[in-house]
């Protein structure tokens, strides 16, 4: 598969699920701005109860009926195993949920690539290290001003690429365990875990 073919790929697999993440209307599934409603009303500092949001996250993430569930309910990119698409869908969900409490406006394009970027884990500083960017104290907010949308732009290519490891006879992707999402048969607890390192990445960022 050329780079060219990839890029839409990988771009439209990422699109589609924040899509669905900020979608009021899917059945049976809050959406992001739902998840972080609840968890606003929550006791504690922000901080508190975005962790305890992150926790609940990783308990769902590990179910693997949960996550069947979800592929029952969406219509998945058929260009990529469905376990996969689930697991992309709850964790960039539950990254603008995060987004969400710390009063960012997720409608925004800079905030849509990094949410997507949280999907890198702690790869993300160098990642943004690449493209000359310095991650330090009030980066989010100081990187939404003084960044030009251009460079969003590029980054936003960059994250889909550190995705993907591989691919599949079939041509479908093969995606790290490791690092930002799971792919093949759903691994419950490793996917817990990784869920787990990207929510803690989107606090870092966000809040």
């Amino acid at each position: 598969m050329n780079k060219e073919k990839l890029e839409i790929k990988i771009n439209n697999t990422l699109e589609w699920a924040y899509e669905k993440a900020l979608d009021p209307g899917v059945p049976l599934l809050d959406s992001a701005e739902d998840l972080a409603q609840k968890h606003i009303k929550e006791g504690g500092t922000l901080e508190s109860r975005v962790n305890s949001f992150i926790r609940w996250q990783n308990a769902k993430t590990a179910a693997n009926g949960f996550v069947g569930g979800v592929s029952g309910l969406l219509l998945l990119p058929v260009v990529i195993p469905a376990n996969t698409a689930c697991i992309l869908f709850i964790q960039i969900r539950m990254i603008a949920a995060i987004a969400i409490m710390a009063e960012h406006d997720v409608k925004d394009e800079k905030v849509k690539t990094l949410i997507f970027a949280c999907l890198c884990g702690n790869a993300i500083k160098d990642l943004f290290i690449d493209f000359g960017i310095q991650v330090g104290v009030k980066f989010t907010q100081q990187m939404i001003k003084k960044t030009p949308l251009a460079v969003f732009k590029e980054v936003n290519k960059a994250v889909g690429f550190r995705l993907v490891t591989k691919f599949g006879e079939k041509g479908g992707i093969g995606l790290v365990r490791a690092v930002p999402i799971a792919g093949g048969i759903v691994g419950g607890v490793t996917d817990a875990m990784v869920t787990n390192v990207i929510g803690k990445v989107a606090k870092e960022v966000f809040i």
